[in-house]
């Protein structure tokens, strides 16, 4: 679909570094339903259903296909050798005293709560990467909290 191939790919450069949040996730969704429903020609006095949309369209909601792409990323870092220094990033862990107050919610920190939700620890992450057709179930596994699709 023309979405895929322009408009969503420069709408999420770079995605898979961002800090997740609700408010941008949904910001972006929104667009894509409008875009979505002009291309599908359904107007907004017809009450279709923005889930009925993405069926139509064959679109997973965009919170998924960011996630879908951090994880992927993740995998194909974590192949890297240890002396990368994309893969020395990813496993940065910095020292030092932290300000008062609530932790800000970080990249790292949402990835890490993605992880506490499906019960998989960093360390079996690391292991799964080395096999590419064990990392793409992890990724499903990770990635399916959202909506089914039919």
């Amino acid at each position: 679909m023309f979405t895929n191939s322009s408009v969503k790919s420069v709408l999420l450069y770079g995605s898979k570094t961002w800090r997740g949040t609700n408010t941008l996730t949904n910001k972006i969704q929104v667009f894509i339903d409008r875009c979505l429903r002009n291309i599908l020609k359904v107007r907004w006095t017809d009450k279709v259903k923005n889930t009925d949309i993405w069926k139509q369209a064959n679109q997973d909601p965009i919170g998924q296909q960011i996630a879908r792409q951090k994880w992927r990323w993740i995998g194909h870092t974590l192949r890297k050798p240890p002396e990368d220094i994309t893969r020395q990033a990813l496993q940065w862990n910095p020292q030092g005293k932290r300000r008062v107050g609530r932790p800000k919610t970080t990249w790292r920190r949402s990835c890490e709560e993605e992880m506490k939700n499906c019960k998989v620890s960093w360390g079996e992450l690391k292991k799964a990467a080395q096999n590419r057709v064990r990392w793409r179930t992890v990724v499903d596994d990770l990635c399916s909290t959202r909506i089914p699709r039919e």
